[in-house]
């Protein structure tokens, strides 16, 4: 266990290397191309590339099915069966990808040129950008396979190194755009294709001739395939649900309001992402783990990997956040210099709810190793799938637009609550437990934590003196406070001992 624990704390480290140098980038080129696109545009861009990648619930339940069932084979140590999956995953892939491009072309241009509101000028740019993002989505489809089979095998050096280069790539594109003679959102669009065609060949070529099993042959296994739409089904139908928090909310806002409200919600996701992915990254690396030794057998390991990781989670997600949603306003002026109004309000509402869906991320993976998660699905994705009534109707009454964020932050903490119900019933999970080691230790510190930032940010004027103050003072009072109320008595013995065996070695 102790092997697995070290492995785990050294992925992290890589992938939280790969994302701070991917946040700093991604920050500076979203105020690149919101001031090159102007705030129409960037509203227009992430409006209509988003009716394309609403459909990446389908790719992204397949990815978490083939993550399952790969690391399930290799938790077992059955390296035949593994090659016959990840054919028969690819042979899924691309029926999904031929029906998604049928669909794409037809309903989805349907309803981007009759149901959007997009100003008749930019008409035919929108068009463009529907095609780019459809390209670029299909290509992302076909190598998801192969991302599956690196995280699998937790070779998190690769994954880190692509991201990064993706990145670069990014930032460069958004350079470019001041120097390109061409219409600058259609230019946008396709480049980004490019730099998704790279990104997508890079990983092809690199587990095919690292990882024997994802050299594709022809196999047909019927009963592996249905058992495999069967598990990718019932995520499908989670996955799908998830788009309500994002794309289709995105819909709502731009019936209900124009394309600078899409543009401020935008920014809100594009804030929420960067904080949001190193509690990913977090879980990407121990999702592996948890599923090998439920796997093998090994419940109770499983299980405390489960509590410490939803708890070390959280406790992450609320280092990142807690600054952030104090001086939004404040990081938003020297992000962006001139903000889509409404963007902070936004903004706050979003990392609050990811901070609570974080505690969730954990329990997710366990129900995932168990391969039954009909029940979980169906029950806590029909909770989510209450966002979309109750934000239509609130929209309806004449509500704000930031109010549908807060519908979403009370069905997120309905459905916590559901999925500790569920994995329960499914495996030989203590929610009392969990209670005693995870929650309450969370509740406490984020409680401790708040009160001397919050009197800061409320006691001073808004500057950058203030900013500077309440983020030192957030981080170092959430660190504090995690540490002497957080962590048990045992967690803060091994990290100590941990750091002096690190030092230790560092002398030899």
């Amino acid at each position: 266990m102790q092997f697995e624990n070290k492995k785990i704390a050294r992925n992290t480290l890589i992938l939280y290397f790969r994302q701070i140098l991917i946040l700093l980038t991604s920050l500076y080129t979203v105020r690149i191309v919101l001031q090159t696109l102007g705030a129409e545009d960037y509203g227009i861009y992430n409006v209509v590339a988003g009716t394309v990648t609403m459909f990446g619930f389908l790719s992204s339940s397949m990815a978490t099915a083939s993550q399952r069932f790969f690391c399930f084979e290799i938790g077992q140590g059955n390296t035949e069966k593994l090659q016959k999956i990840f054919s028969l995953t690819f042979i899924i892939y691309l029926i999904l990808a031929v029906l998604l491009f049928a669909f794409a072309e037809t309903v989805g241009l349907y309803f981007l040129r009759n149901k959007l509101v997009i100003p008749e000028e930019r008409l035919q740019a929108s068009f463009w950008i529907y095609q780019f993002t459809i390209f670029s989505f299909i290509i992302t489809i076909l190598t998801t396979p192969y991302m599956a089979a690196i995280i699998a095998h937790e070779n998190m050096k690769i994954y880190a190194y692509a991201g990064i280069a993706e990145a670069a790539l990014k930032f460069g594109v958004a350079l470019s755009l001041k120097f390109l003679p061409f219409d600058n959102l259609i230019s946008y669009g396709f480049l980004l294709m490019i730099v998704t065609s790279i990104n997508t060949a890079f990983y092809r070529f690199f587990c095919t001739a690292r990882y024997p099993e994802c050299r594709l042959i022809f196999i047909w296994d019927k009963e592996k395939i249905k058992e495999i739409i069967s598990y990718s089904s019932w995520n499908l139908f989670g996955s799908s649900v998830g788009i309500i928090k994002n794309q289709v909310l995105n819909i709502l806002l731009n019936i209900f309001f124009n394309p600078i409200v899409n543009a401020a919600r935008s920014i809100s996701i594009q804030v929420n992402n960067a904080v949001n992915s190193f509690a990913i990254n977090f879980t990407t690396a121990m999702r592996p783990q948890i599923i090998k030794q439920y796997a093998a057998g090994n419940f109770n390991n499983a299980n405390r990997l489960v509590s410490n990781g939803c708890k070390y989670t959280f406790f992450l997600m609320l280092i990142f956040s807690m600054p952030l949603i104090l001086e939004m306003n404040y990081v938003l002026k020297i992000w962006l210099s001139n903000p889509p109004e409404s963007a902070a309000v936004f903004t706050r509402l979003a990392l609050i709810d990811a901070v609570i869906t974080s505690i969730s991320y954990q329990i997710m993976t366990l129900a995932q190793a168990t391969g039954k998660i009909k029940l979980y699905q169906s029950l806590v994705g029909s909770i989510l799938l209450m966002n979309l009534p109750m934000s239509f109707l609130i929209l309806k009454l004449g509500a704000p637009a930031y109010s549908v964020m807060t519908v979403t932050i009370i069905i997120s903490c309905i459905a916590t609550a559901a999925r500790l119900l569920i994995i329960k019933h499914l495996t030989p999970f203590s929610i009392t437990a969990f209670f005693a080691n995870s929650l309450l230790p969370i509740f406490c510190t984020t409680s401790t934590a708040c009160i001397i930032p919050t009197i800061i940010h409320f006691a001073m004027p808004e500057n950058f003196i203030r900013f500077c103050i309440v983020v030192f003072t957030s981080i170092f009072m959430t660190i504090f406070c995690i540490i002497t109320i957080g962590l048990s008595r045992n967690e803060r013995i091994d990290i100590i001992q941990c750091i002096k065996k690190k030092f230790s070695n560092n002398r030899k």
